[in-house]
């Protein structure tokens, strides 16, 4: 069973790299992959701003469980 951890962190001048925090008990053998993240080519999804274009506005309904059809309009009833 593959449980991975992500970790951002920035290296020393001398190209340390200390991982801190991390959520195996000493001891624990671990594989570490290394990837480079430059800024300008971080690509962040983005996200309509209106994905949700009812969110926080008032909806009332008069009569939700009436008829949407007139009674007089119901073929069935002549």
């Amino acid at each position: 069973m593959i449980n991975a951890h992500k970790l951002e962190t920035v290296l020393t001048e001398d190209g340390t790299l200390t991982l801190q925090g991390l959520p195996w008990k000493a001891g624990e053998s671990v594989e570490v992959i290394i990837l480079n993240v430059s800024m300008d080519k971080v690509v962040k999804p983005t996200f309509e701003e209106n994905t949700h274009p009812l969110k926080g506005k008032v909806i009332q309904y008069d009569d939700p469980f009436g008829s949407a059809v007139p009674l007089e309009d119901w073929d069935v009833l002549k």
